[in-house]
């Protein structure tokens, strides 16, 4: 027997010794392992209460902004959504995607976030370092689209642990507002 062998052999022995006797637990307090759960389904797979209709455009889509904020609306309102006075409800990947399935899919879960009241939600962009030209189309076209959007009152870049420059934070109206 190698000395590996023997230690290991020691180690389970004074485990077995400081833990002592175990009883095990009746069945009835037993998970059954045996029925696994289904795996989650894709937003994009969901059925739509309404049916969505695109009104967004690409034309103009500028990859500058770090941000944008509602007219009329306070710069307080996006100071606290950078600094998550709104708890982040849902969010939405739109790594891989094509710009015309980023763009559907975009205004159906933000269709969805308003039915279903959600005031924040994460948009996953990516940075683009990816694409062929290195140069991330969604990350532009997805902001532009934001600022088109009806029910967004403000967005701002994420912090790091969210994704940073690679997603953005969105405020979204609430049914008490119109």
């Amino acid at each position: 027997m190698s000395s590996g062998t023997r230690d290991e052999a020691d180690d389970a022995a004074v485990f077995r010794a400081a833990v002592g006797a175990v009883n095990p637990l009746p069945d009835s307090n037993r998970v059954s392992t045996s029925a696994k759960t289904p795996p989650p389904v894709p937003r994009s797979d969901l059925p739509l209460s309404t049916p969505t209709t695109d009104t967004l455009s690409d034309f103009g889509a500028d990859d500058g902004l770090t941000e944008y904020l509602s007219n009329g609306l306070s710069r307080q309102t996006l100071r606290k959504l950078r600094r998550g006075f709104w708890p982040v409800a849902d969010r939405l990947d739109l790594h891989g995607l094509n710009t015309d399935e980023a763009r559907r899919l975009l205004q159906n879960f933000l269709h969805e976030a308003r039915q279903q009241d959600l005031r924040c939600v994460l948009l996953i962009h990516g940075k683009g370092m990816n694409s062929p030209d290195a140069q991330g189309k969604l990350r532009a076209l997805s902001r532009h689209w934001l600022t088109q959007h009806p029910e967004v009152l403000a967005w701002s870049e994420a912090p790091l642990p969210l994704g940073g420059s690679g997603a953005v934070l969105v405020l979204l109206k609430s049914q008490g507002k119109s």
